[in-house]
């Protein structure tokens, strides 16, 4: 029986950034073996097993046979005849492909460390292109990469288009493309993910929707980049660099979807594209079973980020139904998101990186002012019910009007 420490593990010390998940795989043992030492088994398909003591996953060395669509469609077969070289061929990436025994002697033999050396994210071989989930997993890993300078291979990029191409994406589970996704939009330059499914035909399958808004002109005057695609990147870009939280980048990569349906005749103008974004919105948002609050937050910033940005042109009555669709007395958090990606949609923009945006402040404190309205002493008079409402709307549009005309001044 050998153990190596594999995968990632190797890949981020030779980087020298920190490790965190290590895996290990198995030489030469059997189940029967593994379950003698202690281990405990988890692996529903494969042999996977948990360390007696540190609960780190040990797997045995296995091969891999393609027998179905999609990525669940392979057959495993795990025996200690079973090689390292083996079982580190079916693995997706060079830089993913090398071991090290407990020595920190690498075991290398598809030139992962040569790979690393040049920045390049190539497959290990022509396997690669069996599991379509792979292209996603590339695009995630030029996103966390693209600062150190990684490229994917150009011969990798064709295996993806060909994947792409083939009509196994459409195999692929809502819940494994929303965990790559969600994993992808949290690295350190996501809108490299985007990049890269676009260059491969990928985001036109997955994501049409944001694939169409490539190409789509706006008004120069507001958008000295043009294309709404490359705003989208920008946005998400900023979101990055903000530190936005999972909902906010989410919201950021649909918010601009209505604009893809407008007819060529209106460019670049795009009148109501808000609404018009929502049923897109609502349909990708369903298509990857994104959870609740990353799908409420990207519909309402879809709606309203264009009240957003005339935030402090609005009418007190605007600001009260704004402020009300957001529920922002119970739920001021949903708000505070909202008004953030208003901010990255603002800094998306070519140049205009560095902007201020007073409107964040103006919204925060609009908020405060119809918060700071008391229930109590209109109990007190004798509202309830429906009357109750209508006396705790008047009461906030008051506070709201004060609010502005005191900002104004």
């Amino acid at each position: 029986m050998q153990i190596y420490k594999v995968g990632g593990a190797v890949r981020d010390r030779l980087l020298g950034k920190p490790v965190t998940d290590i895996d290990w795989v198995v030489v030469g043992a059997t189940t029967e073996e593994m379950l003698a030492k202690g281990f405990r088994p988890v692996g529903a398909d494969f042999p996977v097993f948990l360390h007696p003591k540190s609960g780190e996953e040990y797997a045995l060395a296995r091969t891999e046979r393609k027998s179905g669509r999609g990525y669940g469609g392979f057959t495993f077969h795990a025996s200690p005849e079973v090689t390292l070289e083996e079982d580190l061929i079916r693995r997706d990436l060079t830089i993913n492909a090398m071991a090290e025994d407990d020595q920190q002697n690498l075991t290398d033999p598809y030139h992962g460390q040569r790979d690393l050396e040049a920045r390049l994210l190539r497959h290990v071989s022509p396997a690669f292109a069996e599991d379509p989930l792979r292209v996603l997993r590339v695009a995630r890993f030029a996103a966390r990469y693209a600062g150190l300078g990684f490229t994917v291979a150009p011969e990798t990029l064709a295996l993806m288009r060909q994947l792409s191409e083939s009509g196994e994406l459409e195999a692929l589970t809502a819940e494994r493309s929303w965990k790559e996704i969600a994993r992808a939009l949290m690295e350190d330059q996501p809108q490299v993910f985007i990049q890269v499914l676009r260059e491969c035909g990928a985001l036109k399958v997955l994501m049409p929707e944001v694939d169409a808004l490539f190409g789509v002109p706006q008004p120069e005057a507001h958008h000295p980049e043009i294309d709404t695609g490359v705003h989208t990147l920008s946005v998400l870009e900023q979101a990055a660099q903000h530190k936005q939280p999972l909902t906010v980048r989410w919201a950021c990569l649909l918010h601009d979807l209505g604009k893809g349906l407008t007819p060529e005749e209106e460019w670049p103008r795009h009148i109501a594209h808000e609404h018009k974004g929502l049923k897109l919105i609502k349909a990708v948002n369903e298509r990857f079973k994104a959870p609740k609050d990353c799908q409420e937050l990207a519909l309402l910033v879809g709606e309203y980020h264009t009240h957003g940005h005339r935030a402090l042109e609005l009418k007190p009555s605007t600001l009260l139904e704004l402020l009300q669709s957001f529920d922002v007395y119970r739920r001021p958090q949903r708000f505070e998101e909202f008004i953030a990606a208003c901010e990255m949609d603002a800094r998306g923009r070519k140049g205009l990186e560095q902007r201020s945006y007073p409107q964040a402040d103006y919204l925060r404190g609009a908020a405060t002012a119809a918060r700071s309205v008391a229930v109590q002493p209109l109990l007190e008079k004798g509202f309830k019910g429906p009357e109750l409402g209508e006396a705790i709307k008047r009461e906030r549009l008051k506070a709201l009007k004060t609010y502005k005309d005191a900002a104004s001044v």
